[in-house]
């Protein structure tokens, strides 16, 4: 998310693979799209870095989560690399990978697009969750871009945007 000029040199960042000088919000959510944990980094902070931090910042979730139930599936896209962070997190909280496990989305072969009769870009549906909620948290005209001064307010600010969602849905429902 691109800064204004509002953010502090401390909040900012540059991603290289997007040319923008800004921040990452980091999402976890259920298969509805409602999220479990946020985060906000630097820009130049790596997904793989991001999403360890969350999962920390969050670690007290997973200690009180009973081992005897199913594991948490953690769906990544194929930008991330599950064994280190697997090794990450295991520094962290040793018992975590009993409790969670990471899939990678599965991403339609050559094969697989010519069987459907498509070509390009073919969406998955699993991924699709996350890109919903993106767009839901892009309808607040302040998330358009980052107007925070920290990090904690960003990531604050994220939070209020999915209570607003989640009160109006709770309203009309």
């Amino acid at each position: 998310m691109k800064n204004t000029c509002n953010a502090s040199v401390e909040s900012k960042g540059f991603c290289k693979y997007k040319a923008t000088n800004g921040i990452k919000r980091h999402l976890a959510v259920d298969t509805l799209g409602f999220p479990f944990f946020t985060h906000c980094t630097k820009a130049n902070v790596s997904d793989d870095q991001g999403l360890i931090e969350m999962l920390s910042d969050n670690i007290d979730y997973f200690k009180s989560k009973p081992v005897n139930i199913p594991k948490i599936t953690i769906l990544l896209d194929n930008g991330y690399h599950p064994k280190k962070l697997e090794e990450q997190l295991k520094k962290v909280y040793p018992q975590i990978m009993n409790k969670i496990r990471f899939k990678l989305s599965p991403k339609p072969s050559i094969e697989q697009k010519h069987k459907t009769g498509k070509t390009g870009f073919v969406p998955v549906q699993a991924r699709w969750v996350i890109e919903r909620t993106n767009s839901w948290m892009e309808r607040c005209k302040s998330l358009v871009k980052n107007f925070e001064r920290t990090l904690a307010h960003a990531t604050t600010k994220v939070n209020l945007c999915f209570v607003r969602l989640m009160v109006q849905r709770l309203a009309t429902g």
